[in-house]
């Protein structure tokens, strides 16, 4: 029996090897994890998880600087197929980012990325360890997660979103801090799950099994 495939993108950017096993568990023999870069086996995978490290406008270059790789997750997202998108993978979603310089993002969900500003002057930037999330909306992906669950965090900026309806948790960092967002079929944290022990294991096999 031939198993859907979950592309894992690697444009060369970041250490892959937690996230990857992370999907392996939870697709308990149920999925292929492939870590590609190959447009082709984007076109043709059943969901897809944009992760990400980095400085935004290098990881949209990078993205961008794969002949056909952009073109297949916006044709995947037309297709109506899940995409999931970690941490920085996240913020390349927005319309655009601001960090370093002003970047146009994928425009899959309205919204521009920012550097958290913290108002008590005590919180260090980056934003980095444990969290307790905030939830606010209701997603399949989300089913299970609570207000007061943990999750791992390690980021300098957040996706402000434009619809506060594709917004469903954020966490408390001298303010609100956008933690999980969605629209259509495309579902991301700003977290890291693969990271986020018992939390971000039911995320991953939540988006595993989610059939939009």
């Amino acid at each position: 029996m031939t198993l859907p495939v979950c592309a894992l993108f690697d444009i060369g950017i970041g250490n892959l090897h937690s996230a990857e096993k992370a999907f392996a568990r939870m697709a308990e023999g149920r999925h292929r994890i492939a870590v590609t870069a190959d447009p082709e086996v984007v076109a043709r995978a059943e969901r897809v998880v944009l992760p990400g490290d980095g400085a935004f406008p290098a990881v949209r270059r990078a993205l961008a600087a794969v002949p056909g790789l952009e073109e297949a997750v916006r044709g995947a997202v037309a297709a109506g197929r899940p995409l999931f998108g970690i941490c920085l993978g996240m913020q390349l979603l927005a319309t655009r980012g601001h960090e370093f310089e002003t970047c146009d993002g994928l425009g899959l969900i309205a919204g521009e990325v920012v550097r958290i500003a913290p108002a008590d002057p005590r919180l260090k930037v980056p934003h980095m360890g444990w969290n307790d999330l905030v939830v606010t909306g209701a997603h399949p992906v989300m089913a299970g997660v609570a207000t007061g669950d943990h999750a791992y965090f390690v980021h300098s900026w957040q996706f402000r979103v434009a619809d506060p309806a594709d917004r469903l948790a954020h966490v408390d960092y001298g303010g609100e801090v956008t933690a999980i967002v969605a629209k259509g079929t495309v579902v991301a944290t700003q977290f890291h799950p693969e990271k986020s022990q018992a939390t971000g294991l039911r995320i991953i096999a939540n988006f595993l099994a989610w059939r939009p």
